[in-house]
This record gives structure tokens, sequence and C-alpha cells, in this order.
């Protein structure tokens, strides 16, 4: 037997396989553009890309010590406040409308200025013995939909309130003034998972472009696409039985996981209309969801194929929609704008978290973006899976 390595056929065959590889279109795809998502996601989402990992906190100020002899305390307050680099202050009139805009998840916190916080803080330099200070509370709401703003708040805001009393030559062992704890806030009650809960009803969903990328790229391999176009049955029969079908089974995948984390102790926010909106705002992305999966079958040349071209659109949604979006670098925010993934998971935080009203700007402003956005990817895949993906 000849047991010598003829290297002139090890090179003939691996230049076999790389031209049958660049001749593949689908294939090449799936090679160098698969790694380029998946590094930029990550980079996004973790702050390479675009400086270091700086999150900001919208924080609304009620400052009701306007008036007397003491207001500049509140003042001084406040501009320690923003000269915090990651918190953005924003001040309101009243403690209403700023809960509105809290439970909107516009902002991440409310702190309300008590009319006697000058006074407090006088009274700390004034007398020596902390019996005849003036003691006031500051309340302070904080998102409930926001894991990080929890807990990272209440700190920052404390450590201001000590520099506002003392400046910055001691640190004090007691002052006049205490934060009242957010235990009135339905936050503190969360656990990781429930925090965690809407994004994964919406990372469920997201796999249904894989699994219809792969149906239709099967059915085209095994040819029985070509066999129905043969048949009375229509492009647009054909079409709306597979929205039909995949609304059924986003509608199904959402009621399973509703039960199973009911199950596990999740307990959400919210009455019956707001799981009937989360319903229809989950069904609704799932149109996407074909659309992308139609999209990917016609670059795809084979089910196996599909699987890893869908991840290109899979990754970006996931990382930028279903994830703690505070929790990520600026520009991933930023980013996380532009995927109806994110709008999905921001109305579901808003019902199940902030327990906001079905008729809240910020809820309705989700749902038409999630809805836009489903109608245009639906009929695009529509319109090139017919041009170009019947025929393999």
């Amino acid at each position: 037997m000849n047991s010598e390595v003829n290297f002139q056929r090890i090179i003939a065959l691996a230049k076999k396989d790389i031209k049958r590889i660049v001749r593949e279109p689908s294939v090449l795809f799936m090679i160098i553009l698969f790694p380029i998502v998946l590094m930029v996601a990550f980079a996004m989402a973790f702050g390479t890309v675009g400086g270091t990992q700086s999150v900001t906190y919208q924080i609304g100020i009620v400052n009701l010590n306007l008036e007397g002899n003491h207001q500049q305390w509140s003042n001084y307050f406040i501009g320690n406040l923003t000269n915090i680099k990651i918190l953005k202050i924003q001040e309101y009139q009243n403690s209403e409308t700023a809960q509105s805009d809290l439970m909107q998840g516009k902002i991440q916190a409310v702190l309300v200025i008590p009319e006697n916080f000058g006074q407090s803080c006088s009274s700390y330099w004034a007398e020596a013995n902390p019996s005849l200070w003036t003691n006031t509370t500051l309340q302070l709401y904080l998102d409930s939909g926001s894991m990080f703003a929890t807990q990272a708040i209440p700190p920052i805001i404390q450590e201001a309130l000590i520099t506002t009393i003392s400046g910055t030559q001691r640190i004090p062992l007691q002052i006049p003034i205490n934060i009242a704890s957010p235990s009135m806030v339905a936050s503190n009650k969360f656990t990781t998972f429930d925090y965690m809960a809407p994004g994964i009803f919406t990372f469920a969903l997201i796999f249904l472009i894989m699994t219809i990328s792969q149906s239709f790229t099967a059915e085209r391999q095994q040819g029985l696409l070509r066999r129905i176009n043969i048949t009375p049955i229509t492009s647009k029969e054909i079409m709306t039985s597979q929205v039909l079908a995949n609304m059924i089974i986003a509608l199904i995948q959402a009621i399973l996981l509703l039960a199973m984390s009911l199950i596990v102790g999740y307990r959400p926010v919210g009455n019956l209309a707001s799981f009937a909106l989360a319903f229809a705002i989950l069904i609704i992305f799932s149109l996407c969801c074909v659309g992308f999966g139609l999209i990917t079958a016609v670059v795809s040349k084979s089910p196996e194929v599909a699987t890893g071209i869908s991840f290109i659109f899979i990754i970006p949604l996931m990382f930028l929609g279903t994830f703690v979006t505070s929790g990520l670098s600026t520009i991933a925010q930023a980013a996380g704008k532009f995927v109806p993934s994110y709008y999905v998971t921001d109305a579901l935080t808003s019902l199940f978290l902030r327990g906001a009203p079905i008729t809240s700007p910020t809820i309705l402003f989700d749902t038409l973006v999630v809805l836009l956005y489903s109608i245009i990817v639906l009929m695009l895949g529509i319109i090139l899976f017919k041009k170009f993906g019947r025929r393999g």
C-alpha cells in the first residue's frame, strides 16, 4: 500500500472546496457576515464600539424649596446632581407630571425636595446638637421597570446630598436629611427574573425567523413549492396561510410562556386589558419575524444555511431589543431604537413592571412602531420571496 501523502492532490482538493464555498453566495454570506454581525453586536452591547459602557439615568426633580431664606440649598443640591455625568436632570413643576413620566419610562427616578430642605441644611451648621436640627425626608421614586436604576440611583443621590450639606472637607456621621426608602415603589419587590421576563417573551418569538426560513428552504429544496406552483393555489393564499399559522404559533408561545412564568412565581403588574394588549403586540411582532424569515429563505440554499443566516437577524434583535438596555453601552441603547424588538420589550415592561395604562402615550407609540415595522418587513419579505425565493 502506498502510504505517501500526495500534497498536490491535497492542495487540489482544498482548492476545490474553497471554490465551492466561494461560488455559493449563501454559504459565503453566512461565513463572512455572521461573525461580523456577532462581533459588532457584542461590541455595541458591552461598550467596545463607541467608547466605554457609559450609562446615564434621567432624574426628575420636584423642588418645593423655592421660597424663604434657605432656598439656595436646594439649588446647590440640584447643581451637585447636575454635575454628576451619569445623571440627566429634568425639573418638574409638580409631582403628578413627574410621576406620569416615570410610569411611562421616560425618566428613571423622581426626587421630591421638601419645603424645609434648606432649613434642615442650615440647622446642621447652626446647631452642634443633632437634637436641635430640623429633620426632613427626601421622597424618592424609582423606575420599577429598570433593575439597574433601582440599584444605582439611591447611592448616587445620597453622595450628592452629603456633598451638599457638608462639602468635600469631611464626611458626617449623621445629617438631618434622610432619603426615604424606595420601598413605597413596587420596584424593590421584583426579582431579577421579573425584570428579564418582558425580554424573554420577545426573545422566544425572535426564533420564529429561523424556523420559518428553514421551513420555506426545506420545501423549496424538496420541490414542494414547485409542485404547489402548478396547482390552483395562489401565492397570496400560500403567504396568507403562513402568516396565519405563525400568528397562531406566536399566540400559543406567548400563552405558554406566561403560564410557565406564573408557575415559577412571576407576578406581573397589570389588568386583563394589559395582558390582552401584550398578546396583541406579540402577535403583531410575529409578522415581522415572518418577514425576516422569508428574507432569510431568499438567500439560503438549504435549511442548514438558513439556520446560520437567520442569526444575522436574530442577534441584533436579541442583544439590542430583549436585554435590559439601561445596562448596555450608550451606543447600544441608541441602536436598540432601530430594531422592532426594542419597542416590544419596552411596551411589555411598561405594562408588566410599571403598571402603565394601555392608553399611555409610550405604550401607544411602541405599539404603532411595532405595527409599522412589521408591515414593512413582512411586505418586503413577501415581495422578495415571490420574486427570487420560490425556485431553488
